[in-house]
């Protein structure tokens, strides 16, 4: 039987279920922006693997593969699939250190691997204690402190807020950060749609959580953007209400005021009413809409009679 790493004997604790990994978190993607960077994390919490079936360690491929339904789990996050295979590499010692033994052979072993990715397959499902992804395909790239979710039915789920996107979406767990690629929707509680062909939204901070409760009236209706702080979208950007929808190529949704900013080819439509213009500023909770002309191209505006407001 093939020696394991000591990192992947069973904790104790766990009754030869499980495996207790060191892992890292470095930040980020050039995709987003640098909200979604975070601090290097390479000596912070472990990464926890579970799992029901098989362990299979393949010392060439250094991979270890857990079957029958497994879980990664570090601090609050957690990684459910079928399937999971850890991808390990050789820890990074410091400066100085030794590589080679007395008799100049190369020190060190399997003791010294260093967990860096994880890899679901089959049900995969994210979660912390506020938010929700599935797929059938996930990806966590501990350097870049990011989870990857690719699959049919693909969604991600926050308090009074659920994105859904064809191609990929993009968790950063530490800033809370979620990106759709591929008509990227986000659907809130209140009955706001947003779409585009990219989706960025960027949930509230615990700062700033906190402040809402503490500025909140007590008996009075909690805010009805959840914990959506803002939105941006590139590409056939489209925001929807109950009586309004406005579209342009891209734009910034503000939950707390409910406003809105699009920007390229803008069309503000309210019944059979149509307003046109380079730029708009759409506020979402009255219904009020201001044109902006751009250097070039004026606003148009189509009025039916007898249609309500604008």
């Amino acid at each position: 039987m093939m020696r394991l790493p000591v990192s992947f004997r069973p904790h104790a604790l766990l009754a030869a279920t499980g495996c207790l990994l060191a892992g890292a978190l470095v930040p980020s993607s050039e995709a987003v922006s640098a909200e979604t960077a975070a601090q290097d994390q390479s000596h912070g919490q472990v990464v926890h693997l579970f799992w029901k079936k098989e362990e299979i360690y393949d010392h060439n491929r250094q991979t270890v593969t857990l079957t029958g339904g497994a879980r990664a789990q570090r601090g609050d996050m957690t990684v459910d699939a079928d399937t999971l295979v850890g991808y390990l590499r050789p820890k990074q010692k410091p400066a100085g250190t030794a590589t080679t033994d007395g008799n100049g052979s190369q020190a060190g072993g399997d003791d010294d691997m260093e967990l860096y990715r994880v890899e679901a397959f089959g049900h995969v499902h994210i979660y912390n204690l506020e938010d929700q992804g599935w797929g059938d395909h996930g990806l966590y790239d501990v350097d870049k402190a990011v989870l990857l979710m690719t699959g049919k039915a693909m969604k991600f789920t926050t308090p009074r807020q659920l994105m859904t996107a064809r191609d990929l979406v993009e968790y950063y767990p530490h800033t809370r950060v979620s990106i759709g690629w591929g008509d990227a929707t986000v659907n809130t509680n209140d009955g706001k749609r947003i779409t585009a062909d990219i989706m960025q939204a960027v949930e509230l901070s615990d700062a700033q959580k906190a402040a809402n409760r503490a500025s909140q009236a007590p008996g009075t209706e909690k805010s009805r953007s959840g914990n959506l702080d803002r939105a941006y979208g590139w590409g056939h950007v489209v925001i929807r209400t109950e009586r309004q929808t406005a579209t342009g190529d891209r734009g910034v949704y503000l939950a707390g005021p409910e406003l809105a900013r699009l920007i390229g080819h803008v069309h503000v439509t309210q019944g059979q009413n149509q307003n046109n213009g380079s730029q708009a500023i759409v506020n979402l909770k009255t219904g009020v809409s201001h044109m902006l002309s751009g250097s070039s191209n004026p606003v148009q505006g189509l009025i039916v009679p007898n249609e309500t407001g604008k």
